[in-house]
Order: C-alpha cells, then structure tokens, then sequence
C-alpha cells in the first residue's frame, strides 16, 4: 500500500467518525448552553442539575440517530471490504 493510499483511507476513517459523531456533540452543545442559562438565570449552581438534562438529551438523541449512524457504519464498512483489494497492494 502507498504512502497516499494509507493517507486517502486514515482521512475517511476520520471523516466518518466526524459526521458520526457530529449531531450528537451538537445536541451536547445546545443542551448544555441552555442549561447554563438557566443555572444563571435561577441562580442554581448544582453539579447534578448540568449534568442529568445533558445526559437524557445524549441519550434521547442516541436513540433516535441510531439508525443513521449504523447505515453510515455500515456503508463505510462495505466500501472498504469492498476496496480491499486495493490496499492489500
């Protein structure tokens, strides 16, 4: 396998796991910027009060991006077994 090669199949690894991870970092993101405003807001410094919505949002979005998440997976992984032929040079 060429330098380029390894290069080319390390950067879509990367990407994949990107837009992977990506909605669910930005649920994490908005979740935990409206919780922070409603801790200034009220006043409430607790550590709990942060952490249990920023958890539940996580999970919720977990849930429901599952399925898009395992096709994207599942399509990165056919296309490399697919190619494998290719790097095994």
């Amino acid at each position: 396998m060429s330098t380029a090669a390894a290069v080319d199949l390390f950067r879509q690894a990367l990407m994949v796991a990107f837009w992977i991870s990506m909605p669910l970092l930005v649920i994490g993101f908005l979740v935990g910027i409206v919780v922070s405003l409603v801790q200034v807001i009220t006043s409430m410094q607790d550590a709990s009060f942060g952490t249990v919505p920023r958890l539940a949002a996580f999970l919720v979005g977990l849930i429901l991006l599952l399925p898009w998440m395992l096709s994207r997976m599942i399509g990165y992984t056919t296309a490399l077994f697919g190619d494998l032929g290719r790097y095994a040079r």
